[in-house]
């Protein structure tokens, strides 16, 4: 299944059809002939859905495999309060985890906290602030589920072991994530997941729900989180006068990250994983 998936055939491909689209958009760009909206959501229709149609169509025929087979409904409702409890861990640890990333970064690299301080600008167009969302709740977390938990975990697990495929696949996933630590972690319980599952629409669901809730924090602030504002970060000074708050939720949220990380991952042998397969 995944683990007959070579990862440099996945990386050719989406250089295949990225590498021309970008050169393409530069040019656009270099005549003024596009916005950055534009480019965007180019961008993202080509590696979110051209790309994983073409090569998981491809293998999937090739194997003669249902894609019902790592995605079914099958067992899912007794994870869904699971996956609810995760995922607000999960959104507490990563908070706490990029502050403690900007408060290391203030003293020897201030222009780069205040690059990733800097306001998410909302498409002025509506149809682009669609697109937008649908590429971050919907298609990333099918696609880079696929990506990582399907193709790269499982590879990396056939040509080392579990535990050697969970940690370099999740480092890979936090790696092209803004919060690194947060995205490693959440690359580690995904991988769990569909291990012990073997059933990768639950890790899609977790990371549907957390890229929801991170979209609504971002474009959405509603009264009912204006309690928020004790760990709300906007300003590198506010990276400092945050300091008591999010430590705390830092030491709360690591202790409950490494609950489930430990309960998730007890049992976890090659051999288990091999029933899943």
């Amino acid at each position: 299944m995944f683990g007959e998936m070579k990862i440099r055939h996945l990386l050719g491909v989406t250089a295949l059809f990225l590498v021309p689209t970008m050169v393409f958009l530069f040019f656009l760009i270099l005549f003024n002939a596009v916005d950055f909206e534009f480019v965007y959501a180019i961008f993202g229709l080509v590696f979110y859905v051209l790309v994983p149609v073409i090569f998981f169509g491809y293998h999937f025929r090739k194997q003669k495999l249902s894609i019902r087979q790592v995605v079914y409904t099958k067992g899912v409702t007794r994870w869904i309060p699971s996956i609810f409890v995760i995922v607000i861990i999960s959104i507490a640890f990563s908070l706490s985890a990029f502050w403690l990333y900007l408060y290391l970064l203030s003293p020897v690299l201030p222009f780069i906290v205040d690059f990733l301080l800097e306001e998410t600008p909302m498409p002025e167009s509506g149809l682009y602030l669609i697109i937008e969302i649908v590429m971050i709740t919907i298609l990333a977390p099918i696609v880079e589920e696929f990506f990582f938990r399907g193709v790269i975990l499982q590879r990396l697990i056939k040509k080392s072991s579990v535990w050697g495929g969970i940690l370099i696949s999740s480092l890979l996933f936090g790696i092209l994530h803004a919060d690194i630590i947060g995205a490693f972690l959440f690359g580690v319980i995904t991988a769990l997941l569909v291990i012990r599952t073997g059933n990768l629409l639950i890790p899609i669901l977790l990371h549907m729900l957390n890229n929801t809730l991170a979209v609504l924090l971002m474009y959405v602030p509603p009264a009912w989180i204006e309690w928020l504002d004790v760990i709300a970060i906007t300003t590198r000074s506010d990276v400092a006068a945050t300091a008591g708050p999010h430590i705390i939720l830092l030491i709360i949220s690591s202790i409950l990250t490494a609950i489930i990380v430990y309960r998730l991952g007890k049992g976890i042998t090659s051999e288990k994983l091999s029933m899943r397969s």
